[in-house]
């Protein structure tokens, strides 16, 4: 649906972004992560015609978003950090002028209006100025814009940005029904709500991918050690000696009088061993669990070493 190939971009002495390439697949959402000046918006600017690359090519569809920007535009729904919003018009006047702005045929304009208004919870401020509505209701809209024509691909940036915690979960179950059928870029800050919307992650760290893979392969990828953690009722230091012993235990750490951290071999899973001895001695066990890498210790690892590569 989306292929990205040796995209740079150029400002005066700065590179905003160099050589970046990636493909986006149909049915896919893909989360779009970096610190900020990374280079992330300039890339969706450039994939929604906003502004042309110095070099490199981008396509949607098939379609050239420079030689065939007209074209390649009837294809994308685009949210941009910045909600675009006219605030002096009513819901349903907005979503009419962008239908026509986005050739919608006059005669689907109707149904088009009203499916989106639907689909975006917006019946209740349809007739409302915009200016009056709340920071979630305006990015419903904004969304309800970014649909208007049907388009196959969406390009979210920071959608969820300034909302408060249930308006957050609100957009995230639209941008969640939205998945499947629509092929979607996600950029965010809020690394949570990209492992729970996003199939892969592509990392950008000063212009350039770092890392594009599931939120799983990274893991597997850069994991080198399992973590697990266990809770005892007591005696914590008799636990402890006997985790020390088991082959495959790296190291053992206590984080207050009742919780071990355990780093064991990656490739095996000591919990039932663990489990068996400690129960065996008779020490209350209230909980053994292993932790996963968060996609936030991913992030940072990942822009850490490359951080270090460069210096």
């Amino acid at each position: 649906m989306i292929t990205i190939e040796n995209l740079t971009k150029v400002y005066g002495p700065k590179i905003a972004i160099a050589d970046v390439s990636f493909q986006v697949n149909r049915g896919e959402v893909l989360g779009f992560l970096g610190p900020n000046g990374a280079g992330k918006t300039t890339t969706m600017k450039i994939l929604t015609s906003f502004m042309p690359p110095t070099s490199g090519r981008v396509t949607v569809m098939g379609h050239d978003t420079v030689k065939d920007s007209i074209l390649s535009r009837r294809f994308i729904g685009y949210l941009p950090e910045n909600t675009p919003l006219y605030t002096d018009m009513r819901v349903k006047t907005f979503l009419k002028f962008v239908a026509g702005v986005k050739g919608v045929k006059k005669a689907n304009v109707p149904s088009r209006i009203k499916k989106v208004i639907a689909d975006f919870g917006l019946e209740e401020v349809k007739d409302a100025v915009i200016a009056t509505l709340s920071k979630g209701f305006r990015q419903r809209v904004g969304l309800a814009q970014a649909m208007i024509n049907d388009p196959p691909v969406l390009v979210l940036d920071e959608p969820t940005i300034g909302l408060d915690p249930r308006q957050i979960y609100e957009i995230r179950q639209l941008i969640k029904d939205l998945s499947g059928t629509r092929t979607i870029i996600l950029s965010s800050h809020i690394l949570p709500e990209v492992s729970q919307l996003c199939d892969r992650v592509a990392i950008i760290n000063k212009g350039k991918i770092v890392a594009i893979d599931s939120p799983q392969s990274l893991k597997a990828r850069l994991q080198d050690h399992t973590l697990i953690v266990i809770q005892v009722g007591s005696r914590q230091e008799e636990a402890r000696k006997i985790v020390e012993k088991i082959e495959g235990v790296l190291s053992v750490s206590s984080s207050n009088s009742r919780f071990l951290n355990i780093e064991t071999v990656k490739d095996r899973d000591l919990r039932p061993v663990m489990a068996e001895k400690i129960v065996e001695a008779r020490i209350p066990l209230l909980e053994i669990v292993r932790k996963e890498m968060s996609l936030e210790e991913i992030f940072m690892e990942l822009i850490t070493e490359e951080a270090g590569a460069g210096a």
